[in-house]
């Protein structure tokens, strides 16, 4: 509260007293929402970039945004930055949301016809509250009144069957908009009093004659130069042999006041060599052009209107002032009719995805697992160049909360990973997602760790960047969080990328325990499920061709991948050829050292692990003995230690072949 205060002096608020009564305080809990990140925000492509701009469906307000009116598109991009916690209100948005899916007639009557009629009321409201609206505005909320009975209607008319869906509907909106269609009532008689509803045709926005004698008479000589001015049109088009309905008009021109408009090239030619008509300006639309009496009567014309507007002027202020004190319910309605554009939306997007999208079956917050058939990205789906091929998901608590994820490069490891974490949150503001079957808990926050990027002007390299969002992530993360994390450590070196890696994937493994995706190239991570039974192993699937050529089949199974492929990508953007075959060379001769540190027998990984445990072993008695015996004794101590493990040592095939690979150096 003290911030508030601080905000309402600074901005003067209280000096003017007509700013009382126009706002209000309202406690906005923020614990009520999902917390999103930096990081989770770009990694989710939440928001549009200014490359891509609003309406491209490679961000998921572009693809969910199908909001007919600007109060509408606020309130989703309010709703996308925070999802909701409770499962209440979840609920609520997806029975809406299914309603509107399932009737047909309903949705489009509402999402086509009804809401594209609705302008900003919210912004609307605030010209008035300012003192600067204009009678152009109160006939641009005169028709959002009229049409509100039409939209009540159809609400009315297209009930769901489910009784207890129809009573959602009818509180929701039915029964907010009855009350503001009441409230305003008033207003409608006001305008059609006051504003002359038939110079509205014409886009003259005008005080009606009869409210006023001086007015009354204005009118009255307006309409006989206007009658002169038709009578002018008529003789013009006889004379010259036009249509007058399809090739001659009569129009009122922001910059030549009232003047004939002829259409088509062969038409504008009769007006050559005829020194009665004054051609103005050749356009697209035709010829502009007038005549001497014509002109006259044009410039009485303004005249006039300038007098009726001054006259006029003091009523206008008068009736703004009225309109303003109809802002509140204004308020209220453009609330209830974004909450419905957002929800209408929502079910647009679901029924016509490629494959329509389906309601997720949703589990309070620490409770159920996430159970995703068939799932897929939403966005890149939508992308021409794209066939999408769905995967399954299950993150159960106790068995796979952790899951590692290798595989080729480009094989799909980011996009599976990612979409887990768009259907959450697509979930937790009430739409539909894009699975054939969706089961999933409430995640308090997302928390993501993708990318490689530096901030040069602040100081950060890439892998000072990866280290800061990471450790945002062990700050903040809790025991329903999602974390997703993609090629973490791979901006320093192999070995400290590796060491890292491990202690950050053990520490939300066993400390944390949030649901957690971790993508990775460091292969040796999959043995973390030997020691933690929750950690599951997940692999993208790829061929590999007699003829080595590689298919990536961006299929997601269990098990270890255990090559990247990353000189086939190099392939693929076209590296040179020489370069190729050099990197072939040089990874099979790594290979190779690779296999003669693992012993060339292809031991299996338990005999590296009792290797170590007996070097460890020997060491950890070579250190004693060091401690505790004299020069004399040592030899004594350390053959006898010898002889204490030289059967287990060659019993293991590991330490033989490093023994062997020892003696021959």
């Amino acid at each position: 509260m003290a911030s508030c205060a601080c905000v309402i002096n600074y901005l003067k608020l209280l000096e003017d007293e007509e700013n009382y009564s126009k706002y209000n305080l309202k406690h906005h809990d923020l614990s009520q929402y999902m917390r999103l990140d930096g990081p989770a925000l770009s990694a989710l492509n939440l928001m549009p970039t200014a490359k891509d701009g609003p309406s491209s469906t490679t961000s998921l307000y572009g693809l969910l945004n199908k909001c007919q009116t600007a109060q509408g598109s606020r309130l989703f991009t309010q709703w996308l930055k925070q999802p909701l916690l409770n499962l209440n209100s979840i609920c609520e948005r997806q029975d809406i949301v299914e309603a509107f899916c399932e009737n047909t007639e309903l949705r489009q009557s509402l999402h086509e016809n009804h809401l594209k009629q609705i302008p900003d009321l919210h912004r609307l409201g605030k010209k008035f509250q300012k003192g600067n609206a204009t009678l152009q505005d109160v006939i641009r909320i005169y028709q959002v009144v009229i049409h509100l009975p039409a939209m009540l209607q159809c609400l009315q008319t297209q009930v769901p069957d489910d009784p207890k869906i129809a009573q959602l509907i009818q509180d929701t909106y039915t029964s907010k908009i009855s009350v503001c269609a009441e409230e305003l009532s008033k207003l409608e008689e006001l305008v059609v009093t006051t504003i002359d509803l038939e110079a509205v045709d014409n886009h003259e926005y005008i005080i009606k004659a009869e409210y006023n004698e001086e007015l009354q008479d204005l009118h009255q000589q307006l309409a006989a130069l206007m009658r002169q001015m038709e009578g002018e049109y008529r003789r013009v088009g006889d004379k010259l042999g036009l249509d007058m309905e399809k090739k001659l008009k009569l129009e009122k021109h922001s910059l030549y006041g009232n003047c004939l408009r002829v259409i088509g090239r062969s038409e504008s030619g009769k007006l050559r060599n005829k020194s009665e008509f004054i051609e103005l300006s050749t356009q697209k639309a035709g010829t502009y052009f007038t005549t001497v009496k014509l002109r006259n009567l044009s410039e009485q014309h303004r005249d006039l209107s300038s007098q009726y507007e001054d006259k006029q002027r003091g009523m206008v202020k008068e009736i703004i002032a009225i309109v303003a004190t109809y802002c509140p319910s204004l308020e209220a309605l453009g609330s209830v009719l974004a909450h419905m554009d957002v929800l209408l939306s929502f079910a647009h997007v679901s029924v016509m995805a490629p494959t329509p999208y389906v309601r997720p079956t949703m589990h309070p917050c620490g409770q159920g697992d996430v159970v995703l058939t068939e799932a897929r990205h939403p966005c890149l789906e939508m992308q021409d160049y794209v066939t999408f091929i769905p995967n399954d998901v299950e993150m159960k608590r106790e068995t796979s909360e952790f899951q590692i994820v290798t595989g080729p490069n480009m094989g799909g490891k980011s996009t599976y990973i990612r979409q887990v974490g768009v259907i959450a949150l697509m979930a937790q503001i009430g739409c539909f997602v894009p699975c054939t079957t969706a089961t999933l808990c409430i995640f308090d926050s997302i928390l993501a760790r993708v990318g490689a990027g530096d901030s040069q002007l602040k100081g950060v390299s890439t892998f000072m960047a990866e280290m800061l969002e990471t450790s945002v992530i062990l700050k903040a993360a809790s025991r329903n969080s999602l974390v997703i994390i993609d090629e973490l450590g791979r901006g320093t070196s192999t070995y400290d990328g590796l060491g890292l890696a491990w202690a950050i994937s053990e520490h939300i493994a066993t400390k944390i325990r949030a649901f957690c995706l971790f993508a990775t190239h460091f292969h040796e991570l999959t043995t973390l499920n030997e020691t933690v039974s929750h950690v599951k192993n997940l692999h993208v699937a790829v061929h590999v061709g007699e003829q080595h050529d590689v298919t990536l089949l961006y299929k997601v199974n269990e098990g270890v991948g255990d090559r990247s492929f990353g000189i086939h990508v190099a392939e693929l953007a076209n590296f040179p050829r020489s370069v190729i075959n050099l990197a072939k060379r040089k990874a099979s001769e790594l290979d190779d050292e690779a296999d003669t540190l693992r012993g060339s027998s292809k031991d299996e990984p338990q005999s590296v692990i009792d290797g170590h445990k007996l070097m460890q072993d020997m060491v950890r008695e070579l250190a004693d003995a060091a401690k505790r015996a004299n020069s004399d004794m040592l030899v004594a101590e350390i053959e006898a230690i010898k002889s204490k493990y030289a059967q287990d040592i060659q019993n293991n095939a590991y330490l033989k072949q490093m023994l062997m690979d020892v003696d021959t150096e």
